[in-house]
């Protein structure tokens, strides 16, 4: 194949991705950053159809480099790391690892120059070579940072790959990496896939056209829609906050408010397909999806059931316009899902709901089922609002009757000989002793009534 040829094809690859040029919903797009480690270590030398292994990725790399080029890409730089090709093999040196072209803008010349420059000598030190990559990103907040290892063999010192790749991962210092493998056996491929995404080159034209799919992935973004599915399969919810973060370091990737397009379908938006998200879509409760793949190269569907339906709680306006507050729980737990203020209207995942009305006395609603798209009420009476007057200061309490029982509602204050409180309509006791009192018997007691919306006064001589 030659040089036109590779271009033209390596150019449609990446023109494919669907999202090349724009990165997620971010005005302000990370620049990519790819480290090449290349393998150069004595088994390079072997045969592999047309030419040495060393002498036909040196060529395709070049020519890849080279479209790269053309493409004055932005946001977007290179590096080099080799591995294997300065200590000859035996004595074996684990150590002969060096990042030989750092990362700049436009260093594709000298990364060409570099590759050239390379006569494999040594070993496979892969795991030292991940391990030492970690410090080859300079510091940013605003990248991608992606590993391409070249190999044409599996680990020969006493590392993991493995194991430094989930570590890199996990930390946030890359995303998943690619692995090309080189002329290997099919047995290698489980050893990489641990690494990162594997593609296996067996010949040069499988070289050719990998090494086109894993810069177009590394490159591209891909697009996707997420459907919020109500309770009857149609993915009609809409306007709640997500976000997406990174599965395996934990990083917030993106948040945005889900939107309809114009067609009333739920937008597009991209999203890297290097990534696994886990998603909270934040509804109340949220909503949490873990591990979601997208596949680059194709619209990705990604689904969530989340039908809501609305709570309205509803109160005449107290003298004292202090509306009281909810505390709304799922059915038969303690967990508390949200607080709502009364003269609200608040959407929830539908479900079943128990409701801890902070009024005096509180109420307790149980049992309130919200469905899809329709709107539940609750409502309660105006309270009424009584006001004390002591003699003097001293130690007391509210009880509300129930039947022949008091139910504790509220404290006293007792360093107050006035005080005033906001309380449901109902039949009340309080019971109050003057602070200097040295006698239960001193002791009062006092019944009283509370009407919706009017004011009492109770006077405890």
């Amino acid at each position: 194949m030659h040089r036109a040829q590779f271009r033209h094809i390596f150019l449609t690859l990446l023109f494919l991705g669907m999202g090349f040029g724009v990165h997620a919903q971010n005005d302000n797009p990370p620049t990519t950053r790819i480290l090449f480690i290349f393998d150069g270590s004595g088994s390079m030398h072997g045969r592999w159809e047309s030419d040495k292994k060393i002498t036909v990725a040196q060529r395709l790399m070049t020519q890849m480099l080279d479209s790269l080029n053309s493409l004055r890409i932005e946001n977007f730089q290179l590096g080099l790391r080799v591995y294997g090709h300065t200590k000859p093999s035996p004595p074996q040196d684990c150590n002969d690892t060096h990042l030989e072209v750092p990362f700049a803008d436009n260093n594709f010349n000298r990364i060409k120059r570099t590759l050239r420059s390379i006569i494999p000598k040594g070993t496979t030190p892969i795991a030292r070579s991940l391990e030492r990559a970690a410090s080859d990103f300079p510091p940013c907040d605003n990248c991608r940072d992606i590993i391409i290892l070249i190999t044409d063999g599996i680990e020969e010192c006493d590392g993991d790959p493995c194991a430094v790749s989930r570590m890199l991962q996990s930390r946030g210092i890359i995303l998943k990496p690619f692995v090309i493998g080189i002329g290997l056996d099919m047995e290698f491929r489980e050893t990489f896939e641990c690494v990162g995404n594997y593609y296996d080159a067996a010949d040069e034209n499988t070289f050719r056209e990998v090494l086109g799919v894993v810069i177009s992935q590394a490159l591209n973004n891909t697009t996707a829609q997420i459907n919020l599915i109500d309770d009857n399969g149609s993915a009609s919810e809409t306007d709640v906050p997500i976000t997406l973060y990174n599965h395996t370091s934990g990083k917030l990737e993106e948040s945005f408010v889900h939107t309809m397009n114009f067609r009333g379908y739920p937008d597009t938006i991209y999203l890297d397909p290097l990534v696994t998200y886990d998603m909270v879509v934040h509804t109340i409760p949220p909503v949490r999806t873990d591990s979601i793949r997208i596949v680059a190269g194709r619209h990705n569907h990604v689904g969530a059931k989340a039908g809501q339906g609305s709570l309205e709680l509803r109160m005449g306006s107290p003298r004292n316009n202090d509306m009281p507050i909810t505390i709304v729980r799922k059915h038969n737990t303690m967990a508390t899902v949200n607080t709502q203020r009364f003269n609200t209207e608040q959407k929830y995942l539908t479900g079943i709901y128990d409701l801890e009305i902070l009024t005096l006395p509180r109420i307790y609603q149980n049992g309130v089922r919200i469905d899809q798209s329709t709107s539940t009420r609750v409502a309660i009476p105006t309270p009424g609002t009584v006001t004390f007057q002591t003699i003097a200061p001293g130690p007391g309490a509210i009880f509300v009757m129930r039947g022949d029982e008091l139910e504790w509602v509220v404290d006293l204050d007792p360093t107050s000989s006035r005080q005033s409180f906001a309380l449901q309509p109902g039949n009340y006791k309080v019971i109050f002793r003057v602070q200097s009192a040295q006698n239960t018997s001193y002791s009062k007691t006092e019944s009283f009534t509370v009407s919706t919306g009017n004011s009492t006064i109770v006077k405890i001589q």
